[in-house]
């Protein structure tokens, strides 16, 4: 376990009161607290595909999203490993599809659990961890085919009254040396997209893929969302990015180990172009907002490990 000093404080039970509940039917895991905040996860992309507190639901999922296990889940919080975006030609990843093999292989359930001790969860029993396993022996001949390496990944999604945390533990099982990035890309469920603001994204660079990919200076810490946007923003100095609505906090996306956010809405455009999208107007009611490690590359070596992640946070 990697020991980092501004490691934000993990969501915990505190082992007294109710006791959450957790059922799985093979296909499907799902924790809900005495409080009736509930998480919902697939194994097929460990993706978290339902996230509710106070009785409402904070993930956008697509209306058509597939969930047989033929294709990557349109909504949710998807794993993107261990390429972000289109694989560059001549890398070690060019032979994988788009955003990798996590989100479309099978994970293990390996189990709930307590979390890690930590300040946000206080009080009662209101806290419990799922935790989700992939190695070579879960991929498709394809995928080993394409990323020959040794490796473990442990995903963890732990539910919380005071939010949603998500980690992920990456291991080199073997020798050699590879390369990988990693994002959570999360998508959110908003009111309105054009009552929202994104802040937290001031004194960075971003590249925006709308516009060719060309970096850009951050002008304002401030984003509004007006059209289709892409962006990946870069080292960002603080940790925590935040989605407001009219003003009023909505989000927080606080990142561990990870410096980079992918912010995306497909707008009219790009939903009418994504098959799986709907309603097609749905870019009107989410946002993504994706913690990760997805400028350059961050190398693992043999026998080592690497662990990132985020803690979201609902004030709706």
């Amino acid at each position: 376990m990697v020991d980092r000093s501004n490691k934000p404080s993990a969501l915990h039970p505190s082992g007294t009161g109710p006791s959450p509940t957790v059922y799985s039917d093979g296909k499907k895991v799902t924790a809900t607290l005495p409080t009736g905040d509930s998480v919902e996860v697939m194994l097929y992309g460990a993706t978290v595909t339902s996230w509710k507190s106070n009785g409402k639901e904070h993930m956008w999922l697509s209306e058509k999203a597939i969930l047989d296990g033929s294709k990557a889940i349109r909504g949710g919080i998807p794993v993107v490993f261990p390429v972000f975006g289109p694989p560059p030609k001549n890398h070690a990843t060019s032979s994988l599809p788009q955003h990798g093999f996590a989100r479309i292989s099978h994970w293990e359930y390996l189990g709930k659990s307590s979390s890690e001790s930590g300040l946000l969860a206080k009080g009662g029993d209101d806290a419990v961890r799922l935790d989700f396993g992939l190695t070579p022996a879960n991929l498709s001949d394809e995928m080993k085919k394409a990323w020959p390496y040794d490796f473990s990944l442990q995903y963890s999604v732990t539910l919380g009254k005071n939010g949603l945390q998500t980690m992920l533990s990456v291991r080199n099982e073997g020798d050699k040396p590879f390369d990988f990035q990693m994002l959570t890309h999360t998508y959110f469920r908003i009111p309105d997209v054009s009552k929202i603001q994104i802040t937290g994204l001031a004194g960075t660079k971003y590249n925006d893929k709308v516009m060719n990919g060309n970096e850009f200076d951050t002008p304002s810490p401030n984003l509004r969302i007006e059209g289709q946007t892409d962006r990946v923003y870069k080292s960002l100095k603080q940790d925590t990015t935040s989605i407001t609505v009219d003003g009023s906090p909505a989000y927080d996306v606080i990142r561990d180990n990870l410096a980079d956010t992918v912010i995306w809405n497909p707008w009219t455009e790009g939903a009418q172009a994504i098959g799986d999208f709907a309603p097609k107007d749905g870019w009107k009611n989410m946002i993504c907002v994706e913690a990760g490690a997805v400028n350059g590359w961050t190398t693992l070596e043999g026998q080592d490990g690497f662990e990132a992640g985020q803690i979201l946070k609902s004030y709706l």
